[in-house]
């Protein structure tokens, strides 16, 4: 199991001799194992790898096909792992710095040996995609994308946002998603000025901006998609700041690479928005990793990002500008880094779309 050995492998320079995973998204990389949030964790020391869970996980397990992976069926998942660790002689314990404070009381009452908190060790491991993750990633971006390109036939005025992002929602997983990554966005009119506002109750009328903003799982990976369509006869100045967001959207793009800066990236667009007398209604970074969650490393980069982007991670560029009252625009794609060039995932149209 080459993540766990590339783990294993960072041991001595972290002066640990083992290490306890208790994120469960980060479980589920090391040993392809789904384990719900808080039923149990992974102890890895150098010549083990032991998934402490409970018995609603045994059958499960027996038929899961990891030779590598020794599992401990017990309702006292930390009393186990003291034991685990006193029995292969571990004096220093690595333990994720995401570990929550009521489990971080139990280690230190009850471990011998000592503990240790550490950043982002798997989620480091995580940025850089093998083969198969892209293989995966770009699948769930063309899903992702097709399922706007389904919306865009079916959105009317007189239809309520929910309405939208719930046929979206029955259309998705019709198509094989398993589902969203995080609340679906649909914006319009004054909403669309809020960059996280979610769907609710409010009707779509003749003269709105609807932001559409999702990300749905396919195969253990989601996409994250934003696209701004316009409704009937939109104002000029809608027209005409979607425009600059795109401008900005594809200047981006056509900089990521590998090793490219983080800084240098967010301010190719951030430029473009700033010079046309917008800059004050860009509120949020330029764009963040995705993987098996919505939010992963590359960390969300933007004006004061220290970050250089790496050859096969997965980022997404998503400028916005975003008028109080009025409405606004955002356009949101995914992109994988190459060596010298990129690719971009998501392949529904970016040109503006009035329905």
């Amino acid at each position: 199991m080459q993540r766990l050995e590339k783990l294993k492998a960072q041991f001595d320079a972290m002066y640990v001799d083992a290490f306890v995973v208790t994120n469960h998204i980060n479980i589920k990389y090391l040993t392809g194992f789904n384990l719900n949030e808080g039923d149990g964790c992974l102890l890895v020391s150098a010549n083990h790898a032991y998934l402490i869970t409970d018995d609603r996980y045994q059958q499960a397990l027996q038929e899961f096909d990891q030779t590598q992976l020794e599992a401990v069926i017990t309702r006292d998942y930390y009393g186990q792992l003291s034991k685990l660790c006193n029995q292969h002689k571990v004096t220093v314990l690595g333990f994720e710095s995401t570990l929550a404070y009521n489990i971080f009381e139990i280690l230190d009452e009850i471990m011998l040996c000592d503990i240790v908190s550490f950043d982002n060790v798997v989620e480091q491991q995580r940025a850089i995609k093998a083969p198969n993750e892209i293989n995966k990633l770009r699948a769930a971006a063309q899903l992702n994308s097709a399922g706007f390109n389904f919306l865009i036939t079916q959105i009317h005025s007189g239809m309520s946002e929910i309405e939208v992002a719930n046929l979206l929602d029955w259309w998705l997983k019709k198509q094989g998603a398993s589902g969203n990554s995080f609340e679906t966005i649909v914006a319009s009119g004054p909403n669309a000025a809020k960059p996280h506002a979610t769907a609710g109750q409010r009707i779509l009328q003749d003269g709105d901006v609807v932001t559409l903003d999702f990300g749905y799982f396919l195969d253990g990976y989601t996409a994250d998609i934003t696209r701004t369509v316009g409704i009937g006869k939109i104002d000029p100045i809608l027209n005409r700041i979607y425009q600059i967001v795109l401008q900005a959207n594809q200047t981006v793009i056509e900089h990521v690479k590998a090793g490219a800066d983080g800084k240098k990236l967010d301010a190719y667009g951030r430029d473009i928005i700033k010079q046309a007398g917008y800059g004050q209604y860009f509120n949020h970074g330029m764009g963040h990793g995705i993987g098996l969650s919505v939010h992963e490393l590359p960390a969300s980069y933007g004006p004061g990002a220290q970050l250089q982007v790496k050859n096969q991670q997965v980022i997404t560029v998503e400028p916005g500008i975003y008028l109080p009252n009025v409405g606004g625009v955002r356009i949101e794609d995914d992109i994988l880094v190459q060596a010298d060039t990129n690719e971009i995932l998501t392949n529904a149209p970016t040109d503006l779309i009035i329905l």
